[in-house]
């Protein structure tokens, strides 16, 4: 566990080679669980939610914050394309995501799909 997550930051601008069901799953789990219970300590701190900006605290805390998940993002972004390597399909598939429920639904079928032989190996 700790070591797919070490990879994921290793590897956040990595958009060739693959990565395996464990290296995937591990640091997508991780990071969900961890960005909600960080959120929900800024807004129990903060008494409000976090995109609300009253004072320039605020404003800091929140440009922060969409610093972080664009960061996040991007290695995620990286982590996706590896893993549809990794089952010998490209990581344009990755644009399957912007089709409302099916395309979510299709793509997480192609991230449970078990490793295949391929070419970015």
């Amino acid at each position: 566990m700790v070591q797919s997550y070490q990879e994921f930051w290793h590897n956040i601008l990595n958009f060739s080679g693959t990565a395996r069901r464990r290296q995937y799953w591990w640091p997508i789990i991780i990071n969900y669980l961890l960005g909600a219970f960080i959120i929900a300590l800024i807004e129990h701190s903060a008494g409000h939610p976090i995109t609300d900006i009253y004072n320039w605290t605020d404003w800091s805390v929140n440009f922060g914050s969409q610093v972080v998940t664009f960061i996040v993002w991007l290695g995620t972004l990286s982590l996706k394309f590896r893993r549809l390597h990794d089952s010998d399909h490209s990581g344009g598939w990755v644009l399957m995501e912007l089709i409302p429920i099916i395309g979510t639904i299709w793509f997480f079928i192609l991230m449970i799909l078990p490793s295949r032989a391929n070419r970015w190996d």
